[in-house]
């Protein structure tokens, strides 16, 4: 074959092949922390464009230093965005409302995940992203390591009497059944007391009830500091569980991760409430 017909016939199958390479994002932008920690996990390097503008803040990420190898977004606003020219963005449903119409405006392909509060979820938010961005196998890969690590913990934990517990917090807020805290609890051997009286979501803490809901351990995020907040607070000092030092910290970015990463949590608190099992 005569030269400048290999040459024609190789142009000709590039142009076939440029809408398939094309098929996928390549310059992907993620709004929020969560989306941050499943678009690490399944992407290609070359096909993340930035990450949220608290993806290398680890008091925020437990991802801060794998994020930290890519550009982060100046704020969580539209402008900041479209900055980095996506063609694919990532939010939640909980980012705000007139960011999400900014960017829905400006055409650009919008995946905003909205489910959040089981591991069932964030195992549909990976198949999804893993769609997204031509990386199934990935998803695949990822769940199923969750899985066998889920799995582990729950042989350990078969059989264990669980701990009654309650999410305790510096603002008046607790957690009750469809949250993320009653997932913790369902994995880690733990017992929601909230649940327990019909709370459901985030509900005020009714402090004249604590006393009588026979909590054994409070579950708090953050550091010791977390510890002297809450014994500022009447109704938490007053229960036998505080005043015996029976309060559980975990790290605030592992016990408020919306991805996979939550199963971190559940094993830090798994230990922690039957340490028995892990000797």
């Amino acid at each position: 074959m005569a030269r400048s017909s290999v040459t024609r016939l190789f142009a000709f199958l590039l142009m076939l092949a440029l809408p398939l390479l094309a098929a996928h994002p390549q310059r992907v932008v993620s709004q929020t922390v969560g989306t941050d920690e499943l678009l690490l996990a399944l992407a290609d390097p070359g096909q993340i464009a930035a990450l949220s503008h608290i993806s290398h803040d680890a008091q925020f990420s437990p991802v801060a230093a794998e994020a930290g190898r890519f550009p982060a977004i100046k704020d969580s606003d539209a402008e900041s965005v479209l900055r980095f020219r996506p063609d694919l963005v990532l939010a939640a449903s909980f980012t705000r409302p007139e960011t999400l119409a900014l960017l829905r405006r400006a055409g650009v392909r919008l995946v905003v995940l909205d489910r959040f509060d089981t591991l069932e979820d964030i195992y549909g938010s990976l198949r999804l992203l893993g769609r997204e961005l031509g990386q199934e196998a990935r998803a695949e890969a990822v769940i199923a390591q969750c899985q066998s690590r889920v799995g582990a913990l729950a042989a350990k934990l078969k059989g264990v009497k669980p701990v009654r517990v309650l999410s305790a917090g510096i603002y008046p807020f607790t957690s009750g059944s469809g949250t993320t805290f009653q997932d913790l609890c369902d994995h880690a051997g733990a017992l929601n007391v909230a649940t327990e009286v019909g709370l459901k979501g985030h509900a005020p803490t009714p402090s004249e009830k604590l006393l009588v809901w026979n909590v054994e351990v409070l579950v708090a995020s953050g550091g010791e500091s977390t510890r002297a907040q809450l014994a500022a607070i009447p109704h938490y000092r007053a229960l036998p569980a505080f005043k015996a030092g029976r309060l559980v910290l975990l790290p605030g970015p592992m016990m408020s991760s919306v991805s996979h990463h939550r199963i971190a949590a559940y094993e830090a608190l798994a230990r922690a409430l039957h340490p028995e099992r892990f000797r």
